[in-house]
């Protein structure tokens, strides 16, 4: 009997093995970067071209591939949870994101986490939502997620998901680019795939081209040589556009603490996670800044920790997201629009600019 008990456990040791195998060859089999420096589509609707002194709004947004109400938390953050609690929960904040977006009305905006096709999102094409919602703007899609099906957590595995980056202009974009960034080789790489930003052309009216490029860097690496070099590729490109004489806005979720002292400004803990670690503005090419005059002052923050559901009063909030700006973009404002993280776990923050001649 003990023999036969021996044999039954030592068969379903070995058939865990054999399909835990499996899973890993399949991750390793269905892992592919797109290639660098790769072309992009561009939807164009309008054809109204952009002035120089003339006072201009842009946005950006993580809109956390319309899966976190208040009410979500985050399993990797410490949370319980996954994937987005239905597709009616997505598509609600989806008509959240819309409807702030034309409430803060910019005619430049940069989306990070768009799905186009995810588990956790519920197979919602939400790249095709902004396109489909938003009238009057000029749309470029880059991809930088790619997963192969990751079946953790166990109770509610992620799944599978394809997200990008989305920039929507009123003014007409061209040349659409898409350019890789670096990620970490070992294991980590599952769950951090095909980093990249996106840059487009947008002429300005008898002067030189604005370059606007989105970017969302990594949040859960610990690997600072990965985030210094994800920086270096961003930062030599936006000088090498400023040396030809383009204006520059950077716009996008830094995964890095943009104040430097956020902790401090909203009262939160001291512990630096990952995501939270100050901005090395030091190493900004000469002729960039960060603008965040009033930032601090104001104290609203642009994302929060999801380890639980929203607590105003004990959620760990930081301030991530932004712009790069180069010195001939004059800035008027910079503000984080309080959404009390509504329909994300971030809130959008906008510019008001002019492009000097």
């Amino acid at each position: 009997m003990a023999k036969k008990i021996g044999k039954v456990l030592l068969t379903l040791l070995l058939l865990i093995l054999l399909v835990l195998g499996a899973y890993v060859a399949y991750l390793y089999i269905a892992y592919d970067r797109l290639p660098d420096n790769q072309d992009l589509a561009i939807e164009q609707e309008t054809s109204e071209q952009l002035k120089a002194d003339v006072s201009y709004r842009a946005m950006t947004y993580n809109i956390g591939y319309g899966s976190y109400p208040p009410s979500y938390s985050f399993f990797m953050d410490g949370g319980t949870k996954s994937r987005a609690d239905s597709k009616k929960s997505v598509e609600k904040n989806l008509r959240g994101v819309v409807e702030t977006t034309e409430k803060i009305d910019p005619a430049l905006a940069f989306y990070q986490e768009v799905d186009e096709d995810g588990d956790r999102s519920q197979h919602v094409n939400e790249v095709n939502w902004l396109r489909n919602n938003l009238f009057g703007y000029n749309s470029l899609y880059g991809q930088n997620y790619d997963s192969p099906y990751l079946f953790y957590p166990f109770n509610q595995p992620i799944g599978k998901a394809t997200s990008g980056l989305v920039t929507m202009s009123k003014a007409t974009m061209t040349d659409g680019k898409r350019y890789s960034l670096p990620i970490e080789t070992n294991y980590n790489k599952f769950l951090d795939l095909d980093r990249a930003f996106t840059a487009t052309k947008i002429p300005v009216d008898g002067s030189n081209d604005l370059i606007a490029i989105n970017v969302h860097l990594s949040a859960y690496t610990k690997d600072r040589s990965v985030m210094e070099a994800q920086l270096d590729k961003l930062f030599n490109y936006m000088e090498d556009e400023y040396k030809k004489g383009n204006y520059v806005i950077v716009g996008g979720d830094f995964n890095h603490d943009v104040l430097g002292n956020s902790p401090e400004v909203f009262g939160t803990s001291k512990k630096r996670e990952s995501w939270n670690q100050p901005f090395p503005k030091e190493d900004l090419p000469a002729g960039f800044e960060i603008p965040v005059d009033g930032l601090a002052e104001a104290k609203v923050p642009s994302s929060r920790k999801l380890n639980e559901p929203y607590d105003k009063k004990t959620a760990e909030v930081t301030l991530i997201d932004g712009f790069i700006v180069s010195d001939n973009v004059a800035v008027k404002k910079v503000q984080v629009e309080e959404n009390e993280f509504e329909y994300s776990d971030h809130n959008p923050v906008y510019l008001d600019f002019t492009l000097e001649k």
